[in-house]
């Protein structure tokens, strides 16, 4: 079965542009920053609305809400960009994504140590230290830390490559099937 699908031709412009989202996403997650202000906001502001949303549903889930929150906005917008075949809106939103799951990473390996400042907690347990502890893993927070840091380098290098081939290969009309 053959993708039908349409993608936008990338100009070259556009091609750097996005390469240039990644390596600010990049370069800031994996440095002393690792706070891109206006994404990291929106992050924040999704990852509270998941908190709030699942918690209407249950208490016990409430916690994994903020996580949820983070990865389904870019996941969403992902989907919308693909279904309209807008290359450079849906890598931009990958690497959205990406830069979320490194972010999430960041909390993860926190989960021992507490360090990182929580937005309003109050006397709130840290949401990572919850959850591995409800699963009985806690100690195995850095561990499944570097495994989800790994999967977003493997994710961004992944759609970095595909948005590549989209930007040399653009016309999938001149790619048939011989039959």
């Amino acid at each position: 079965m053959s993708d039908e699908r349409s993608w936008q031709d990338v100009p070259i412009s556009v091609f750097l542009g996005g390469l240039a989202v990644f390596c600010v996403a990049a370069t800031f997650c994996h440095s002393g920053q690792r706070w891109l202000p206006v994404v990291d906001g929106v992050n924040l502001l999704f990852h509270e609305a998941g908190h709030f949303f699942l918690g209407l549903v249950s208490d016990p889930l409430e916690v994994y809400g903020g996580t949820l929150g983070q990865l389904v906005f870019p996941v969403v917008t992902m989907g919308y960009f693909f279904q309209r075949g807008h290359t450079a809106s849906f890598y931009v939103c990958g690497i959205w994504g990406v830069e979320n799951l490194w972010n999430i990473s960041r909390y993860l390996a926190d989960a021992r140590a507490q360090q990182l400042p929580l937005f309003g907690a109050g006397d709130r347990l840290h949401d990572w230290t919850e959850i591995l502890t409800r699963w009985n893993c806690l100690e195995r927070d850095l561990a499944y830390a570097g495994r989800l840091r790994a999967l977003g380098w493997v994710i961004a290098i992944f759609l970095t490559f595909w948005f590549y081939w989209r930007w040399i290969a653009p016309d999938d009309a001149e790619v048939t099937s011989k039959e």
